[in-house]
């Protein structure tokens, strides 16, 4: 082979290549091509968890939530503060960052001709889940109540809450918008765990 012949492979076959390789053969491809030609294009593939959010805005994951307190108003009118946060409070937090990672830059403006597109739960009691088929069950997820029922829906106003162990209602604020109906369900999906923890601690 000539010493100075040039090989040239296309981007789709050095991914192909990419994704068909042990850690070694990605690690010569990258150095070869560059990181960035092998790094997911789609948000989604980016990021699976919270963690990954955090990285895509070149946050500190711990940073991000433990270095914040809650301030409480007495009734003498004095303040306190208490460091951490609760478990919905920090939830919400996490939600906040992965929508920011998602939407990469888009934010709602709420003119007129925008869509904003946020997650949508039901939440069922044991009876009612019993009661559904199991087509409908693939696509639930079990939250206990102790008394009456729970429904839960998002919106993009403000967050309000009733009788909590009998019926609640839950609206999302607006920066748990989305720009697409797919980021929406990805992000209820992938994210539900945490979507709970906000929804109802």
């Amino acid at each position: 082979m000539e010493k100075n012949k040039k090989l040239e492979i296309s981007a789709e076959n050095a991914l192909n290549a990419y994704n068909n390789t042990d850690a070694n053969g990605r690690e010569l491809l990258e150095h070869l091509f560059g990181k960035e030609l092998f790094e997911p294009k789609n948000i989604m593939e980016r990021v699976k968890t919270y963690e990954d959010a955090c990285t895509v805005l070149d946050l500190s994951p711990t940073l991000a939530l433990d270095d914040l307190c809650i301030c409480s108003q007495h009734q003498d009118g004095h303040f306190s503060f208490r460091g951490g946060l609760d478990v919905t409070a920090k939830a919400y937090l996490k939600l906040c960052i992965i929508a920011a990672a998602l939407n990469e830059g888009w934010k709602p403006q709420f003119t007129e001709d925008e869509y904003c597109w946020y997650p949508y739960f039901y939440l069922y009691t044991k009876e009612q889940y019993d009661r559904l088929d199991e087509d409908e069950k693939k696509d639930c997820r079990v939250v206990g109540r102790a008394n009456g029922s729970a429904f839960v829906n998002g919106g993009v106003v403000y967050a309000y809450a009733y009788y909590a162990w009998s019926a609640s209602v839950t609206y999302g604020g607006s920066r748990l918008a989305f720009k697409s109906e797919e980021l929406a369900e990805y992000c209820g999906k992938q994210f539900i765990d945490i979507w709970m923890e906000y929804l109802i601690g």
